[in-house]
């Protein structure tokens, strides 16, 4: 059976591997919604918080003997400690600011990282091998599924849907977002707002860690490896709508799938596709598909 030239087998195989790219796409745009939803700053250093969670875990390997599901936890942990620190030293005092400063000051943090790293490693790709127990693939009758690609959409989804509850559906989702509209009365009734912001930018960047670490065996390790993919996520979060937690999770896998159906039939588009469905979304709905108008 073929669909519009192309055999069922190869485009629900296409249709597979671009729902791994999604599951990227969602849990970066995902940390990307919660720190401009909830803190308003257009986070730019997200890239690199990604690649760091990648060379951190290719440096558990190397050079510390950990294994990937030792990274797996430390590695968000230790870029969620990096973010909490940025945070209290740096992001806190451009809150009240134009949109603008955060965007300059996150772009600083991510050439000091960006720099740093490419200093010490070059730029060319660090290879780091499929973990144990994930290799092989799972059949499925039209393709072979590689196992370590299906784990990678199983964890995103399953952190995606997590952070979602967590937000949307638990009482310290409903004080996080009642302390960024009205600190006061939050505080009034003895929570700690400022320690809840910088947790919530240290979780924010943490997940981008997250990805970094389900990435590493997928695409080669450099300090080079976030700069083109923030590009595509933060047109992710547009589409979504700036801040929505559903609209980053839905829009990342569905503008992946979307890629990978324009690899099959206009390859020469698969790059462009992204900005191509942000230009035509902000055109018919400026606050993005599931933004709320201001």
């Amino acid at each position: 059976m073929t669909f519009f030239g192309v055999s069922s087998p190869a485009l629900l195989s296409q249709l597979l591997l671009g729902l791994v790219n999604g599951s990227f796409y969602a849990t970066l745009s995902l940390g990307l919604a919660v720190i401009f939803g909830l803190l308003n700053v257009v986070n730019f250093a997200h890239g690199a918080m990604f690649m760091l969670g990648a060379v951190l875990t290719w440096i558990g390997l190397e050079e510390l003997g950990l294994g990937y599901w030792w990274m797996l936890a430390l590695a968000p942990l230790c870029v969620g400690l990096i973010g909490a620190a940025l945070e209290r030293g740096m992001l806190r005092f451009v809150y009240q600011l134009d949109h603008l400063y955060g965007l300059l000051l996150t772009l600083g943090i991510t050439m000091v990282v960006e720099g740093l790293l490419r200093a010490r490693y070059g730029v060319s790709g660090l290879p780091y091998p499929t973990p144990e127990g994930l290799g092989g693939a799972v059949p499925l009758g039209f393709m072979a599924l590689p196992a370590y690609r299906a784990w990678v959409v199983g964890a995103s989804l399953a952190a995606c849907l997590g952070t979602w509850y967590l937000i949307e559906r638990t009482r310290l989702g409903a004080y996080l977002r009642a302390g960024t509209e009205n600190p006061r009365l939050v505080m009034a009734f003895g929570v700690n707002v400022p320690l809840m912001i910088t947790l919530t930018y240290a979780a924010g960047v943490a997940l981008a860690a997250f990805a970094g670490v389900l990435a590493a065996p997928v695409i080669q390790v450099s300090p080079l490896m976030g700069q083109n993919l923030i590009i595509v996520v933060f047109a992710v979060v547009v589409i979504g709508g700036m801040g929505s937690i559903a609209g980053s999770i839905v829009t990342g896998l569905s503008l992946g799938v979307i890629e990978a159906l324009t690899k099959v039939y206009y390859p020469e588009a698969s790059s462009t596709v992204v900005f191509v469905v942000m230009a035509i979304v902000l055109l018919l709905r400026p606050a993005g598909l599931f933004g709320r108008k201001k």
